[in-house]
């Protein structure tokens, strides 16, 4: 499959708009599944207080169209700064070594 150009428009935008982006089954308040639940945990928990959800189950286009955007074929995804961070086994590790927390410091002071 390959994403619609305005698709993909759409979702570049979204990305830029946003400093940290968790697309994720469900959202922050209220996730849908036991993954996205863990990995908004660890952000919270690593002290990002303000970062933004795409509710993948509300859109099945944005939810085909991610898997190929990002080149990852799970949810959730995190996208920081508009880069691709990974999914929930990589934040978990990355909360474990202390680097989300590095990153969530780093970004505070921007």
């Amino acid at each position: 499959m390959t994403i619609a150009p305005e698709l993909k428009q759409q979702l570049d935008e979204i990305i830029a708009e946003h400093s940290v982006l968790l697309f994720m089954k469900g959202n922050k308040n209220m996730p849908m599944c036991g993954f996205s639940a863990n990995t908004v945990e660890c952000l919270k928990l690593a002290s990002f207080d303000n970062f933004a959800t795409v509710n993948v189950l509300e859109n099945e286009d944005v939810r085909t169209a991610m898997k190929e955007y990002s080149d990852w074929p799970t949810f959730p995804q995190l996208y920081i700064d508009g880069e691709f961070i990974g999914g929930a086994d990589i934040i978990k590790e990355m909360f474990d070594d202390g680097e989300l927390q590095e990153i969530a410091e780093e970004l505070e002071t921007k």
